[in-house]
């Protein structure tokens, strides 16, 4: 059992370390960029996701609000205005229903999806383009290829490039490390 084990974890870690090396930089760049852009303005940030992908919002804008003083809300957090937007309305109206309260022209909504197709991530950035906002994603090309819809809506997109949902996930959160830790640098936290 053990010689199986390791050669799962070799052949996961080396699939790792391809798409890491294979993440386009320019992609990376346009992120950052936005990021630091949204900082400047004294805007906001807005993140959006579901399942695995709700949970880098939860955990970066901890980390964003902290160490970039840049105001960063995760609407994946606040359980009773997602389940209100779910409940009263329909399911895909969950982070557009936030969003038109919360967003400002200019600020910047992220939205992470493993597929791109997402119905209720993409109302939420369709709702941000009404309200004037810059709009991302982190996303991949799982299934549908080339990042779904979502890559095609937004203003910016990172597409990991990996058909296993494990490794989108994986490096939503390390992209996210990338640019916080490129941000502070850049603004001296």
């Amino acid at each position: 059992m053990t010689v199986e084990f390791e050669s799962f974890c070799d052949t996961y870690i080396a699939d790792l370390q391809r798409t890491l090396s294979d993440l386009s930089r320019g992609e990376l760049t346009n992120l950052f960029n936005e990021v630091t852009a949204v900082g400047r303005r004294d805007g906001s940030i807005h993140m959006i996701g579901n399942g695995g992908s709700a949970a880098t919002p939860s955990h970066s804008a901890g980390d964003w609000s902290k160490e970039l003083q840049i105001r960063t809300i995760s609407h994946t957090d606040n359980i009773s205005s997602f389940t209100a937007w779910a409940n009263d309305t329909e399911y895909s109206n969950v982070f557009a229903g936030q969003l038109s309260t919360f967003a400002k022209k200019g600020d910047l909504v992220i939205a992470y999806s493993g597929s791109g197709n997402s119905s209720n991530v993409i109302k939420g950035v369709e709702e941000a383009k009404n309200k004037g906002c810059r709009t991302a994603a982190v996303t991949g090309n799982y299934k549908q290829g080339n990042g779904g819809k979502l890559a095609k809506i937004v203003d910016v997109a990172v597409i990991v490039p990996s058909e296993s949902m494990e490794r989108i996930e994986d490096l939503q959160l390390i992209i996210n490390h990338i640019i916080k830790e490129a941000a502070k640098a850049n603004i001296g936290k």
